[in-house]
């Protein structure tokens, strides 16, 4: 039973509506650049501080592995958008066809996409990986359990969902239920305290859903805060930006919701615990006054992740009109987001120690199933 259970909430996680766009271009390559050598650009007009580079590049990967092909690379003295290569990088490599049926490597064209980097992102997330194991043993495999449902559900069902059409503020409340659902049950079990603590958490998302829409709707906010939006318009104009803007702030907002869920329906089933002649009255009392304690450390800490991912755009505001800078699209987006993520906390707290509260005060004396094997003793009532 615990492990078809188990088999449950991981097929959950991966078994989502993917209606997922055929993709006509072809795949990118992997290639290293083995010589460069720098030519003058005068009469290609591209601007006074131009440098073309013409990188000897070896494809590492595909159907014309081994080739070798001679690729311009410009540089034009912005380092937002320039690649400046050596000798020895790994780069990905952007296919084109030029006729319609490939034989030859003369039958594509090779472009330079970026630096290869996904290489330093594995070894960091090995790191992350043993250290999650390390240090939760059990329970980390099944955080990591639940990170990888996490992902596969944004990536295989709220993005597919929003590119097809369907509303994007209603597909992120889906995608963050299924996703507190299956994390919640699988770090703390199937009992009173995980329930109360994914209800809190779904009505929570329901709220802050709500409060975005309305936000974006009085703030006048567009939903271009940066360039990826504007890329993303050119592929699909027929997106609701403003519902997708809405939607990034409840995924947002989503872990530190669960946080406060469980760190209150915990407290007040470790309280019920010590003492199961409190009422469900006094077992909410004591949740507020523990949620009044993590509603200033999680509305600190969303605030600061948005300040800290905001930072270029924090020290703009030393050379702009302040006026004008906090009516800017992009701050008052960021702005926005980190106020809606606040309040969505502030509510989430009542709500789950009222229905905390109820659930364990009231849950039937059975043992309780718990994925990990520990000492639970049953609640009473």
């Amino acid at each position: 039973m615990k492990n078809l259970l188990l088999f449950g909430f991981i097929l959950l996680g991966f078994m989502c509506p993917s209606f997922a766009n055929e993709k006509t271009e072809l795949p990118s390559e992997t290639g290293i650049v083995e010589n460069i050598r720098y030519e003058d650009v005068q009469d290609l007009q591209q601007g006074d501080n131009s440098v073309k580079q013409v990188a000897l590049v070896k494809v590492l990967s595909g159907k014309f592995k081994g080739t070798e092909r001679l690729i311009d690379n410009m540089l034009t003295g912005n380092p937002a958008y320039d690649i400046n290569l050596q000798k020895g990088d790994k780069v990905i490599l952007h296919v084109e066809r030029k006729t319609e049926d490939i034989i030859t490597a003369d039958d594509v064209d090779f472009f330079v996409a970026d630096i290869k980097r996904d290489d330093a992102l594995i070894w960091t997330s090995l790191f992350f990986v043993a250290l999650l194991f390390i240090i939760g043993r059990k329970k980390g495999g099944y955080s990591l359990i639940s990170i990888a449902a996490t992902v596969a559900l944004i990536f295989f069902m709220l993005m597919p969902m929003i590119l097809h059409g369907f509303c994007p503020i209603a597909s992120a409340v889906l995608v963050g239920i299924l996703s507190t659902i299956i994390t919640i049950y699988l770090v703390g079990g199937l009992n009173a305290k995980s329930s109360s603590a994914i209800i809190g958490t779904a009505f929570s998302l329901i709220f802050a859903g709500g409060a975005s829409l309305i936000t974006i709707y009085l703030a006048h906010l567009t939903g271009f805060a940066g360039e990826e939006s504007m890329f993303l318009y050119s592929a699909h104009p027929e997106l609701d930006f403003q519902g997708l803007l809405a939607a990034s702030m409840i995924i947002a907002a989503l872990g530190a919701l669960m946080d406060t869920g469980v760190s209150i329906a915990s407290a007040i089933n470790e309280i019920y615990e010590t003492d199961k002649t409190l009422s469900v009255k006094q077992l909410f009392k004591s949740g507020m006054n523990i949620g009044k304690d993590v509603i200033g450390t999680m509305s600190n800490t969303l605030i600061l992740v948005y300040l800290g991912s905001a930072l270029p755009l924090v020290l703009l505001s030393d050379n702009i009109d302040l006026k004008k800078f906090f009516n800017l699209n992009q701050v008052a987006t960021e702005i926005s987001s980190a106020i809606i993520g606040s309040i969505s906390i502030l509510i989430c707290v009542p709500l789950t120690a009222i229905i905390s509260a109820y659930l364990i005060k009231n849950q039937k004396e059975k043992p309780e199933f718990e994925f990990e094997t520990t000492e639970n003793k049953p609640f009473d009532d």
